[in-house]
């Protein structure tokens, strides 16, 4: 594999402009984004994303889970294709960067190397993975997840957002349902550049991060029942408050995680409380326990903890308390090969790095069951994401997608 000299960089400026102008579709409320997935603001994305593929000469493809792959052809027709992409969906108050920048990223690979002549013996694919945020429908990463056979397709057709409506139906509402089947494509390896959504990079004041590993993910949905009741009239001893059994549960697992540092992480993020009215003791609270480690004997361990101690702890307050998991992954190790490739284009740029685990779940993480596959990753202002007020610098961008552009051609082999 031959390295390509240190002055071949992307068009900065282009692959801002047009991360400004993704931005334009879907805004939210406070300068960022909500394109949630299968919404009519999802697919104006991808057409535009389609129309910017089409005219730097990519043909486009469409499987049954609306994944988007925009091909770049290589001089050997029977070459693995070398894979590049993120998503397009966001959060309901999502930002501008998460995830778009490493589709985006992979476009403005296609687009240097067609204004440097450049010829790539493999295929270069950017692919746009369908609901990787997973907050409409849920799992998380769901059609990268049916990419790599970690779920069935009539199953991702029947997830159910908040108002009851199917993936499937809605896949198919907005246009965007292919005929390819669903993880029939190989790949020689597959790149996926992200912000780091964590305060490392820039706490450490590095350039970029090179990630090794991902973490191992447990959604534990629990339900503690108690008796709902008058908030003024029921005497406190005789109370049974399904509210302080949430309480409880949620020292729990800060207590778990912190055993584990600094290898493990843990909260509680989505909560229902029922009946929700100011002068009524809930009497029943549904919440989401999020546990993570890049070491599968700790996720496991606290895990384990978890189901063992919180029974009691809602027993002794006369509540009861009820748990299943309901999304799940493994921690993944990614392909040494492509850490290389992403390590080495870092140095020889002259970019400061480190190796770092991804704290979030990325669609790579699916990927890499199927294929080689590696991350880069870039700093972001705070640690922020998930918000509205997620920031990177245009500087952060360029490094990170110069990374991009060096390792994933490289891996495609430039043709003299």
């Amino acid at each position: 594999m031959t390295a390509l000299g240190d002055n071949l960089k992307i068009d900065g400026a282009r692959l801002w402009d047009s991360l400004m102008e993704m931005a334009k579709i879907g805004p939210g409320v406070a300068g960022g984004n909500n394109r949630q997935t299968l919404t009519d603001a999802d697919a104006e994305g991808r057409a535009l994303f389609r129309r910017w593929c089409e005219d730097a000469g990519c043909t486009m493809g469409l499987d049954r889970m609306g994944n988007m792959f925009a091909r770049r052809e290589g001089t050997d027709p029977d070459a693995l294709p070398v894979y590049v992409g993120s998503h397009l969906d966001t959060q309901p108050t999502g930002g501008k960067y998460d995830g778009v920048l490493g589709v985006l990223g992979g476009l403005e690979v296609i687009r240097t190397l067609n204004d440097l002549g450049i010829r790539t013996k493999h295929p270069i694919v950017v692919v746009n993975w369908t609901n990787e945020e997973g907050t409409r429908f849920a799992p998380a990463m769901l059609a990268s997840g049916v990419f790599a056979g970690r779920h069935s397709l009539d199953w991702a057709y029947d997830r159910v957002d908040a108002q009851g409506k199917r993936f499937g139906d809605e896949l198919e509402r907005i246009g965007w349902k292919g005929e390819e089947e669903v993880g029939a494509r190989k790949m020689k390896a597959m790149f996926e550049l992200h912000i780091e959504q964590g305060p490392i990079l820039e706490a450490e004041g590095k350039d970029i991060g090179v990630v090794t590993h991902g973490q191992g993910l447990r959604w534990i949905e629990c339900t503690v029942t108690g008796t709902e009741s008058h908030t003024g009239s029921t005497p406190m001893r005789m109370r049974k408050n399904a509210g302080r059994g949430l309480a409880l549960v949620t020292e729990l697992v800060h207590e778990i995680a912190m055993k584990h540092q600094p290898n493990a992480v843990g909260a509680i993020g989505h909560i229902d409380v029922y009946p929700n009215s100011r002068n009524i003791i809930p009497g029943r609270v549904v919440f989401t326990v999020d546990m993570r480690s890049h070491i599968l004997p700790t996720l496991t361990a606290m895990v384990d903890e978890l189901m063992d101690r919180a029974p009691g702890l809602c027993e002794g307050i006369g509540v009861a308390f009820e748990a299943r998991v309901v999304g799940q992954f493994d921690p993944p190790a990614f392909d040494e090969g492509c850490v290389t490739a992403i390590r080495s284009a870092a140095e020889r740029l002259g970019y400061s790095h480190m190796d770092i685990v991804s704290g979030a779940g990325h669609d790579a993480c699916w990927i890499n069951d199927v294929a080689p596959t590696a991350m880069v990753m870039c700093p972001c202002v705070g640690g922020l994401s998930h918000n509205e007020a997620e920031e990177i610098s245009p500087e952060w961008a360029e490094k990170g997608a110069n990374v991009l552009f060096h390792a994933v051609v490289e891996t495609a082999e430039v043709v003299a």
